[in-house]
């Protein structure tokens, strides 16, 4: 059979000569060996002969030292940088020493990072910041003091300037990181932080920018009128987790820049100061029951059995030095009464500039608060199902930011305009319709807390309102020394609407504070600052009484002060609340006795004196049972007690006095059946020499009550001057007493 074609043409291959082409090379052989090589050069650079290891180095479970870390820090690959962060913790963790020295090394590496577009790696910085900055060590600024700053506060300026940086930058994902660590420097270095955010071309100003950009509301520049300037043409639209995260900051931000260094609790009690003649006397009112521990060093007086006019108003002149800084916080804080050494007013000019920088902050987040307010109040608010944590989270971030902006304006009613006004109508309007709020579903003790806030804050709210309505109305009412029709006066006759919110309002608290047991289902407890936030929707309540009646308006607002003195002779001594419930009520019972009290506000009905009558004489039982445990609060039951009968109130009367002096007894000296006299607990208290402690006030009210019942009660006025001799016996306060009877003797 004959060959095919294939098998002949291979065959014949191996012997034809290979043709070559145009521009192509000559074709090695087949056989030829390729003798050619690559080599690739690996560097060991932590594993060098040249370097002489330390053994007693300190370095982490991977053998690598801080100046490893640092450099990796600067490396391409980003596991390398966030396993560099983790190293430092670990390294920071086992040799704490080595934190002060390496500290300005460390800061200006890792602070970088927060700009890095690597999400793990920003997580992985955030995460070193939480730990580092809350075991940051105290550095002593002067051995004859006990001042102390925190060591981070000198990199501050450092650690602001690229976190700032980073609140701007392109990616939205690395401004919501800067917001993160931004809340841990919140935590620990505050005053930095906020520090000059009322001025221009300051850390404290450029982190609110910062804030106003993510949130794209506008800018602080421009007129305080005038509409918000957009921050950038570029719109992101941020998640809702995101956004929370950013007013969450924001609120807290805002939170620690307008609050005063002078927030005592006689702040908690301004709504009181425009029932005063001046400022000035205002403050003198509030110092009447401050006790000694927490007054500051000022000018003294001497006591005396007998009250006179002129010494209820002490003017106190003040010398200012006018070399030191001035920021809103201070101009806010300072009083009117108060004169530099050249006898001009502080800067007021400067404070209302301020306080329209305040205004335009107000008009810019006004419309991102309402926003993100109606976004989330359907479904935080909805009776079918429990509130989403991030939706109530959000309403209470903007309740938050409203109530820390405009409740701060409305304290000075003068500086506060009409479009400020009806800004916060506008917000309060919106959440008119859900209050009061209650949560439906099964009882959760966060969702409670929640919903307990956003009631406490519009009720705050409000009655900043009612507070700047009945000032308004009283100013229309007095101008030129006329009575202007009811039908001029806007805001409170002709706005039915505010009326009704404070009806609403006046049951809430009502029903709050326990006037109504048997329908009470907020059943969550106050604590102190929710007690002291509900302060000013009770008194701009009870200031309406007077106004209804001329009015025709049915907000029953006597229940709310019958409740106030309810819940407050019911709280035990031991409670939180006690506090805060006395130093309110004791107030209010006191300003009628004020010569400079020029509210309308007057205690006078029966069923109130009772109860009133009630409070005042279970006052002894309470310090009885605090004792020694709490001697400033029993001082400021005994200022009370002894301003009361000095100035001789309508409310004690001679059957009042009777029961304080029986009740009174007990706590200087008990006679026991068995054990014959026990010292009562008047001899437990702190044994100080001078000044106006417990032990001498206990003294001044008892000679007091002995003075103002006289002849008329000898056998109690002996079983009370009895008990205090017994107690006083070989004491400090032994010649003290022996003044005081020499002084009612004659």
């Amino acid at each position: 059979m004959p060959k095919s074609a294939k098998r002949r043409k291979e065959k014949a291959a191996d012997f034809a000569k290979a043709k070559l082409k145009l521009g192509k090379g000559k074709q090695t052989a087949s056989n030829v060996i390729d003798t050619s090589f690559k080599a690739r050069s690996i560097a060991l650079p932590s594993q060098s002969i040249a370097v002489d290891r330390d053994d007693e180095t300190p370095t982490t479970r991977r053998k690598l030292t801080f100046d490893d870390l640092i450099s990796n820090l600067k490396h391409h690959n980003a596991g390398s940088k966030r396993d560099a962060l983790f190293g430092l913790k670990e390294l920071l963790d086992g040799y704490w020493e080595l934190t002060e020295e390496v500290l300005p090394t460390l800061l200006n590496a890792t602070v970088k990072l927060i700009s890095d577009e690597d999400a793990s790696v920003r997580k992985a910085l955030i995460t070193l910041f939480s730990w580092l900055l809350p075991r940051a060590p105290k550095v002593i600024l002067s051995s004859h003091m006990y001042a102390t700053q925190n060591i981070l506060t000198p990199h501050a300026p450092l650690l602001l300037l690229f976190v700032t940086s980073a609140q701007t930058h392109i990616f939205p994902e690395i401004r919501i990181d800067a917001v993160r660590l931004l809340n841990v420097l919140l935590e620990y270095i505050p005053e930095t932080v906020v520090s000059g955010w009322d001025s221009n071309d300051t850390h404290g100003s450029r982190v609110l920018e910062g804030y106003l950009g993510i949130l794209n509301a506008g800018t602080l520049s421009g007129e305080a009128e005038g509409p918000p300037t957009a921050t950038s043409t570029a719109t992101v639209m941020l998640s809702l987790g995101s956004k929370l995260v950013i007013l969450q900051s924001l609120s807290h931000f805002l939170e620690i820049a307008l609050s005063s260094p002078s927030d005592a609790p006689a702040q908690h009690h301004w709504f009181l100061s425009p029932s005063f003649a001046s400022l000035q006397a205002y403050h003198d009112f509030n110092r009447l029951i401050q006790p000694s521990s927490s007054k500051k060093p000022a000018h003294s007086c001497d006591w005396s059995m007998d009250v006179e006019e002129d010494s209820l108003n002490v003017q106190t002149s003040f010398a200012i030095s006018i070399t030191s800084s001035w920021n809103l916080q201070d101009l806010m804080a300072f009083p009117e009464t108060q004169v530099l050494d050249n006898g001009a007013k502080p800067f007021i000019q400067v404070e209302r500039m301020f306080i329209r920088h305040f205004q335009r902050l107000a008009r810019i987040l006004h419309p991102t608060s309402i926003s993100a307010f109606l976004d989330c109040a359907p479904t935080v608010f909805s009776p079918a199902m429990p509130p989403p944590e991030t939706e109530m989270n959000m309403i209470l971030a903007v309740f938050k930011i409203t109530h820390t902006l405009y409740g701060r304006m409305f304290m000075s009613s003068d500086s506060v305009p009409s479009g400020t006004v009806e800004e916060l109508r506008a917000f309060l309007g919106h959440m008119s319709p859900f209050f009061p709020l209650k949560p439906s579903g099964r009882r959760d003790i966060k969702i409670e807390q929640a919903f307990q806030d956003f009631n406490l804050i519009y009720c705050d709210l409000l009655s900043r309102l009612l507070l700047y309505s009945q000032s308004s109305t009283e100013k229309l009412s007095t101008r030129s020394g006329k009575t202007v029709p009811s039908s001029n006066l806007h805001h409170l006759n002709t706005n039915q609407k505010l009326w009704s919110q404070s009806e609403r309002v006046c049951d809430y608290i009502v029903e709050l504070l326990g006037g109504n047991e048997a329908e009470n289902s907020l059943a969550r407890p106050l604590s102190p600052m929710s007690y002291n936030l509900l302060l000013p929707a009770i008194w701009s309540l009870i200031n309406l009484s007077p106004r209804c009646e001329d009015t025709g308006n049915s907000v029953n607002s006597a229940n709310v002060w019958r409740a106030t003195l309810k819940h407050a002779s019911s709280l035990s001594s031991k409670s939180a609340l006690k506090r805060s419930t006395l130093e309110f009520v004791a107030r209010i019972v006191l300003l009628e006795t004020d010569v400079q009290y020029r509210g309308e506000f007057r205690l006078g009905r029966n069923e109130e004196n009772t109860l009133l009558d009630d409070w005042i004489t279970h006052l002894p039982k309470v310090l009885w049972e605090l004792g020694p445990t709490n001697e400033s609060m029993s001082e400021t039951i005994l200022l009370f007690l002894l301003h009361l009968v000095q100035r001789r109130s309508q409310l004690v009367g001679t059957k009042t006095l009777t029961v304080l002096q029986n009740r009174f007894v007990p706590y200087f000296s008990i006679a026991h059946a068995v054990r014959g006299q026990v010292p009562g607990p008047y001899t437990k208290l702190s044994k100080t020499g001078t000044g106006p402690a417990p032990r001498r006030s206990a003294l001044d009210l008892a000679i007091l009550l002995l003075r103002q019942l006289g002849p008329s009660a000898s056998s109690q006025n002996s079983t009370l001057t009895e008990a205090v001799e017994i107690a006083v016996k070989d004491s400090h306060e032994e010649g003290y007493w022996s003044q005081l009877k020499l002084k009612m003797v004659s």
